[in-house]
């Protein structure tokens, strides 16, 4: 045995020295052994297994990454990056990462804001177990169901639904290049959620990797992990592999319009009575989000002005929707000539700024729709901000370079949800707001932007929610606080805990406790084990 085993690690060593630009390192190898020993089937290294040292290394790194300042030189990189091509693979490389001792990432979309998925600030060395290769969708219409992998992105499910049927969708993110392994695991908004809810009020199943190196469904995890994952954030309690999702009727024909007004146009007025209707008084059946950023005014000049544009979705023919429209909100006067009535993929693909007759299968490429670098906040509002607040909220705009602010209406069947049904507790909410600070060079100075930022949202501070100021965990934002490696307080993480999940952090806690007791998954802001506190005191 001892012999046959040396055998087989100097042909490992030689097929890896072969593939790779160096030898790998003894954890590496280790790694590599472990993966060789508990494999049924021969692992192809050279195209899943990639090094800092080989070609391929930061193209695979960077190829999903959406968020640039994650990618400079300066931050940490994975000692090596393992793409799976199996199911097993992935329980291999979680049985191997823990019996090694070796820190894991995964990553499904790379959409993650502070980059959690890829980089890791408080341990290295580290790994990353990327799964853009199991992106299998499996949509089954007579069941109004699919099973979707965890690799595939939010683009290709709605893609693949469509194949099989015009009148069925899901009520997912906005973001076509959206991992679903990640997206889902924090709620997961779009604009069908005042119609049908968030995704993951849509999950039906689902199947995860656990501490040990177990595949668990909905039956074999218990009700506990399974409330725990659809809405608790990610990576905090396995390494989920498929979920099972609803599928959701919607019609043969979707209206998709955009409406600007500038300040000069009366924005002030006309954001404040979309504060009081979208969420309260608008068809469940409308969506209208407000994007809203400085434009230039006069190119001479160089003067600028805000922009709010709507930016709106409707379950329906462009008849109803002006009916609806001028019931609940005419002060937008929104006409014909703005809407576009089309099929719900390609109002989906409009939402998503894809050009006008840009062919579905764009959706099949999985790629991000943009890459820049960013700073991001969010926050949660209950009562109407009142126009003195706005006209404040222009300066503030006005003096940063490249911001954007998204209102997203909540209402409809987000209030008839119970705060406790998922973790996302986000229900009783008038709308979402997220702050954007951008910039496209790597050697702006970043403490500006961040600097920008941390001011605007102590201004916003006594307009939105309080006690706790919700936050959307989708949105990972470490300015509210990080886990300090594997020993964290419960009152440290609830700085950010008790903003993302409200009363449901307690709840995620014990769960937490009882299936990854040693924190196993962890990063910046995963879900702390009460059992390492516990052990902290005694000793």
């Amino acid at each position: 045995m001892n012999s046959n085993s040396s055998v087989f690690s100097q042909l490992l060593f030689i097929l890896l020295s072969s593939s790779l630009a160096q030898p790998p390192s003894s954890k590496q190898n280790s790694f590599l052994q472990c993966l060789s020993y508990h494999s049924k089937a021969s692992i192809p290294f050279s195209s899943t297994f990639f090094t800092p040292g080989s070609s391929a290394f930061t193209t695979v790194l960077n190829s999903t990454a959406q968020n640039l300042r994650y990618l400079v030189p300066s931050k940490p990189k994975p000692e090596f990056i393992f793409t799976p091509m199996h199911d097993s693979q992935v329980q291999y490389a979680v049985i191997c990462s823990k019996q090694l001792g070796i820190h894991l990432r995964v990553r499904s979309g790379g959409h993650d804001y502070e980059g959690l998925s890829y980089v890791s600030q408080i341990e290295t060395p580290f790994i990353i177990v990327d799964l853009a290769k199991l992106r299998s969708v499996n949509v089954d219409i007579q069941a109004n169901s699919a099973w979707i992998q965890a690799g595939a992105t939010i683009g290709e499910v709605y893609y693949r639904i469509a194949q099989k049927s015009r009148t069925h969708g899901f009520p997912a993110g906005l973001c076509t290049s959206l991992g679903v392994g990640g997206h889902i695991t924090g709620g997961a908004y779009g604009t069908m959620m005042r119609k049908y809810g968030l995704a993951a009020d849509n999950v039906l199943d689902a199947r995860i990797v656990d501490v040990n190196g177990r595949i668990l469904d909905r039956k074999t995890m218990g009700k506990d992990l399974f409330w725990a994952i659809r809405g608790g954030g990610g990576a905090s309690f396995g390494v989920i592999l498929w979920w099972k999702i609803k599928l959701v009727p919607v019609p043969s024909t979707v209206t998709v319009f955009f409406v600007s007004k500038t300040l000069e146009q009366g924005a002030t007025k006309l954001l404040h009575r979309w504060q009081q209707v979208a969420a309260t008084k608008l068809d469940k059946d409308l969506n209208i989000r407000v994007l809203i950023q400085p434009t230039v005014l006069d190119s001479k000049s160089g003067k600028r002005t805000v922009t709010t544009l709507y930016q709106g979705q409707f379950l329906g023919g462009v008849k109803r929707l002006l009916n609806v429209m001028q019931t609940g909100f005419p002060e937008l006067n929104l006409t014909r000539k703005y809407c576009t009535q089309t099929s719900w993929l390609n109002s989906v693909m409009y939402i998503a700024g894809y050009a006008t007759g840009t062919r579905p299968e764009v959706l099949l490429q999985g790629k991000p729709t943009f890459k820049s670098y960013f700073k991001s906040k969010s926050d949660f509002v209950k009562d109407p901000i009142p126009e003195t607040a706005l006209e404040g909220l222009w300066k503030r705009l006005l003096d940063e370079t490249a911001p954007l602010i998204i209102w997203n209406p909540y209402g409809g069947m987000m209030s008839k949800i119970s705060e406790s049904a998922i973790p996302f507790p986000h229900r009783n909410v008038l709308f979402k707001i997220q702050y954007l600070a951008t910039w496209q060079a790597a050697n702006e100075n970043e403490a500006k932007h961040i600097n920008w930022m941390r001011k605007l949202y102590t201004y916003m501070a006594p307009y939105v929610t309080k006690s706790p100021r919700q936050a959307y965990v989708n949105y990972k934002d470490l300015g509210l606080g990080i886990n300090k490696k594997k020993n964290t307080s419960i009152a440290e993480a609830s700085a950010w805990g008790n903003r993302y999940f409200k009363g449901n952090f307690n709840r995620l806690v014990k769960i937490k406790t009882k299936v990854d007791p040693q924190n196993f998954f962890r990063h910046e802001q995963s879900i702390p084990p009460l059992v390492l506190q516990a052990r902290k005191t005694r000793t």
